[in-house]
C-alpha cells in the first residue's frame, strides 16, 4: 500500500512567497533507508529536504536530517528554520529542539520578526585556496578557511560580490565545499553569495550554515555581536545575525507555500 508522508514546501528567510530559500519539510513516523531519503531529496529538487522523526532519547524534541538532491549533509540552516516553523505552527509552543547526527542539538525559537535559529558558530582561519580564487572571476582581499568544507572569500565592497560570475563547473570539481563570497553591505551590514556546485547547488539562495561561519567572521571585524546580513542571490534573503558564545543565532521569517503529502 502506498505510504503518504506529510509534506510542506517552505520559503525560509522570506516574508512573502518567492523569496528566501526553498526547503521541503517531511515528518516521518520512523527513519526510511538512507538511499530513499536521498532519492526523495532528488525528487524534490530543493537545495535541501528536511526529515524529522520524534526523538525517542529525550535529548531533543525531534531528530533532524537533511538531504540535497544528491547526498545527505551534516548541517543545514534554512531547512532547520523551516522545520521549526512548520512544527511550531502545527503543534504550538515558543521553542523547539532538534537532535542531529553531526551538528549537535539545534534550536528554533519564535521571535518578533519570525524566528531565531541557533547553530554552532563555525570558526575560520586565514588560508590559501588558489585553485578556487582562479575560478571566482575576481581576486578577494583575503581567504579564510575551515578544516571541513567552509571557505570565505572577503571582497572590498558589495558591487564586487554581486558582479561575480564564477566558473561553477570548475568549482564543482573541487568537491562539496561551500564557497562563501562576502563584503560590507550597502543597506545591510554585510552581504554574501554562496556557491556549492559540488553539492548540487550552483548558487544557494539563503544559506544558514554559511551564516554560521559569517557570524563569528564579521563579529570580529565589526566589533559587535549583532548585525544584519543580505544574501544577494536571485531570490535573495535578509537575516539578523547574533553571536552568543559558541552559537550563532540567525533570525528571519518563513512562509508556507505548499502543504500536502508525498506518496511513496
Amino acid at each position: 500500500m502506498p505510504q503518504k508522508i506529510p509534506y510542506w514546501h517552505v520559503d525560509a528567510f522570506a516574508a512573502a512567497p518567492f523569496g528566501g530559500n526553498q526547503a521541503a519539510v517531511m515528518v516521518l513516523e520512523e527513519w526510511l533507508p538512507d538511499d530513499v531519503l536521498v532519492k526523495i531529496g532528488g525528487e524534490n529538487l530543493f537545495a535541501e529536504t528536511a526529515f524529522v522523526v520524534r526523538d525517542p532519547t529525550g535529548a531533543a524534541d525531534w531528530e533532524l536530517r537533511w538531504c540535497t538532491p544528491t547526498y545527505e549533509i551534516a548541517l543545514c540552516g534554512h531547512a532547520t528554520l523551516a522545520s521549526g516553523h512548520i512544527l511550531l505552527t502545527r503543534d504550538g509552543g515558543e521553542r523547539i529542539t532538534f537532535r542531529t547526527r553531526k551538528s549537535g542539538i539545534l534550536e528554533v525559537v519564535k521571535a518578533d520578526e519570525g524566528y531565531e535559529l541557533a547553530l554552532p558558530a563555525i570558526a575560520t582561519a586565514p588560508g590559501d585556496y588558489p585553485e578556487a580564487v582562479a575560478l571566482l572571476g575576481a581576486t578577494p582581499l583575503e581567504v579564510w578557511r575551515n578544516d571541513t568544507r567552509y571557505n570565505v572569500f572577503l571582497f572590498e565592497n558589495e558591487a564586487q560580490v554581486r558582479a561575480l560570475d564564477p566558473d561553477l563547473r570548475g568549482l564543482g570539481a573541487l568537491g562539496t565545499d561551500q564557497f562563501i563570497c562576502t563584503a560590507p553591505g550597502t543597506t545591510t551590514d554585510i552581504v554574501s553569495r554562496v556557491f556549492v556546485p559540488g553539492g548540487g547547488v550552483d548558487e544557494d539562495s539563503v544559506t544558514g550554515s554559511a551564516h554560521a561561519v559569517l557570524t563569528p567572521f564579521w563579529a570580529n571585524r565589526l566589533g559587535r555581536e549583532s548585525f544584519t546580513a543580505h544574501q544577494a542571490s536571485q531570490r535573495g534573503g535578509d537575516l539578523t545575525l547574533r553571536l552568543d558564545g559558541d552559537r550563532a543565532w540567525l533570525g528571519g521569517p518563513c512562509v508556507t507555500v505548499v502543504e500536502g503529502s508525498f506518496t511513496l
